[in-house]
């Protein structure tokens, strides 16, 4: 049974990780591991340590690197029966580089999941129509076809939680900012983007983005305060419990997930919020299985 739609990327996720701080042209030690990865899969991934079964709506290739990604998926206890599965488009990468100094570099190679554009949600009208429950909606979309989806009445119904790709795409998310249904996860940057206000904190970028006609907004600032908006009841902020950070990839997909499961759970606002502020730490200090 299927508890939540992800929708978005699901790729292959290259990742350098040193303990050493990093510049341009450092040449270092360290690891390099390749997992499944992309917003979507990151947020599944963290639902299913929670006991929710999502269907990941996304666009894989038939490449061998495809199966075994939409086989590494199923493995994980995910519904892939609705995944897009291209003849001519190759699956996609993320690769990043990461430091005792965070994140140094990454590229985005998501261009086969916008190429594939409204075909990933055909099981919308299809085996998922009349879909009323949660959906994980990531910024790795098309600026169209995120506009389309504010507007399609496929989604009028459902619980919408959006998260940005990263902040080079967090502008193709303002048609969904509006949107009543929609819950809007961002970091202070990408807040600041949508809001065209800088704010200095997360609550003040909050405010801004409330001031806008957001419904709902949770904004974080990486180990400093954390704020939650909503229209009409203000803003509520938590600090992150304090960790030695050991990797930042998948952090904001991690808090965003924990947060819907805590909300789920019947937590308060304040319960929800720190739920979600303690699995982004567990997540970074690598303190889970």
């Amino acid at each position: 049974m299927t508890d939540i739609l992800c929708i978005g990327s699901v790729l292959w996720d290259i990742i350098g990780r040193s303990p050493s701080a990093m510049r341009l042209g450092s040449d270092v030690p360290g690891r390099i591991t390749r997992i499944p990865g992309g917003v979507a899969m990151n947020i599944a991934i963290t639902l299913r340590r929670f006991g929710l079964t999502p269907a990941l709506l996304t666009a894989v290739g038939r490449d061998a690197e495809g199966d075994e990604l939409v086989a590494d998926c199923a493995r994980l206890g995910m519904v892939t029966d609705h995944i897009y599965r291209s003849d001519d488009l190759p699956t996609d990468r993320y690769m990043a580089v990461e430091g005792a100094n965070g994140l140094i570099a990454a590229i985005a190679d998501a261009h086969s999941l916008e190429a594939a554009g409204d075909k990933i949600l055909r099981p919308l009208t299809g085996a998922l129509a009349g879909w009323e429950g949660p959906i994980a909606l990531d910024g790795n979309l098309t600026e169209q076809l995120l506009a389309e989806i504010a507007s399609s009445p496929l989604f009028a119904k459902a619980d919408l939680r959006v998260a940005p790709a990263s902040p080079g795409k967090a502008e193709r998310l303002l048609p969904l900012l509006t949107c009543p249904n929609a819950t809007i996860y961002v970091n202070l940057e990408e807040a600041n983007i949508l809001s065209k206000a800088p704010a200095a904190t997360a609550a003040d970028a909050a405010e801004a983005l409330l001031a806008r006609g957001a419904a709902r907004v949770l904004v974080t600032d990486g180990g400093r305060a954390c704020a939650e908006g909503r229209a009409g009841a203000g803003v509520i902020t938590d600090l992150p419990p304090p960790v030695l950070v050991t990797r930042v990839t998948g952090a904001g997909d991690t808090f965003m997930a924990a947060h819907l499961v805590a909300e789920r759970g019947g937590a308060s606002r304040p319960n929800a919020l720190r739920a979600a502020l303690r699995a982004a730490a567990d997540h970074v200090s690598g303190d889970i299985a």
